[in-house]
């Protein structure tokens, strides 16, 4: 065992849009974790990992707790309170938008029955005045659950340094778990299918989003190795959730194609050729045998 080098891994928890995916991003300095304005954008566990010189930290970033409406839902919500009881830490986030509201409680009754060493972010600090910041934290510390409390700004940055050293001083001795350059254990085809559903969720409303999800059908580099084919099939719920994906003319679906396009050619440093399908899957998130054919199984959890 190395006697100066710490690591461990940390579950990120909390309920929907509060800035989990945002948080793991800004820590890990590059996008492992895809974000929207819309709750439940995260459906798997995704691992984000940090590297210094003195540490290692893997985050395990969780959907959003919320009440299941469907199989998928359940699935989720398992995924984050499984991940509470395999990790070293828990870094529970909320924001300042309401007080502690009823999932917020429940969550916070689950902190209280685990051991783990707790830490809150409280996010979204720069959105209210200073006196009724101290307010929120002074409430959160009355529960005398958390070991500390950061409030920070991760739109603005605001405090956002002090999360790692926090989180730094309840790990343990160890070794690393991965190499240095690894920032994320996802698959290529996952981060792939990940950024397309990301354009999906910016430029679909509502359900729509919710009910689709993306299979890479195929991923090949050219010859020349400057070129990546890429193809993707989007599953929908409803024939009128396609109609609405393709868009008149089919300008939706081009968009996002573009959207998808242009952040793939970054993130691979190639020209991409990106081909997208639709396809209808009625009710898919209340169907077992397809939660499981897209990766969700509860016995992997």
């Amino acid at each position: 065992m190395n006697n100066q080098h710490k690591s461990g891994f940390v579950s990120i928890i909390g309920r929907p849009n509060v800035g989990k995916s945002t948080i793991l991003n800004w820590i890990i300095g590059e996008k492992v974790s895809i974000v929207s304005n819309k709750p439940q954008t995260t459906r798997n566990r995704i691992s984000g990992i940090y590297n210094d010189e003195d540490c290692q930290i893997v985050f395990l970033d969780t959907p959003g707790m919320q009440n299941p409406r469907n199989k998928l839902g359940k699935y989720m919500l398992k995924a984050s309170t499984s991940t509470m009881k395999d990790t070293d830490l828990i870094m529970c986030v909320v924001d300042t938008s309401s007080y502690i509201g009823r999932m917020d409680k429940n969550i916070m009754e689950q902190l209280k029955h685990t051991s783990n060493t707790k830490i809150l972010v409280i996010n979204k600090m720069d959105q209210i005045p200073k006196e009724e910041a101290l307010k929120i934290i002074s409430m959160y510390d009355a529960l005398g659950i958390f070991d500390e409390i950061i409030p920070v700004s991760a739109l603005k940055g605001d405090n956002m340094d002090s999360i790692v050293p926090t989180l730094q001083k309840y790990l343990t001795y160890g070794p690393k778990f991965y190499p240095d350059d690894v920032a994320t254990d996802q698959t290529l085809k996952v981060m792939i299918s990940e950024i397309i559903r990301e354009k999906i969720l910016l430029y679909t409303d509502e359900e729509i989003p919710h009910g689709t999800m993306v299979q890479i059908e195929r991923l090949k580099e050219r010859e020349d190795k400057e070129i990546v084919d890429i193809d993707a099939l989007i599953f929908c719920e409803r024939s009128s959730h396609k109609k609405i994906l393709i868009g008149k003319d089919g300008r939706k679906i081009k968009g996002i194609g573009m959207a998808a396009r242009k952040e793939l050619e970054a993130m691979l440093e190639k020209q991409v050729n990106l081909s997208l399908w639709l396809k209808v899957k009625e009710n898919w998130r209340d169907n077992e045998n397809y939660i499981r054919n897209f990766g969700f199984d509860e016995k992997e959890i």
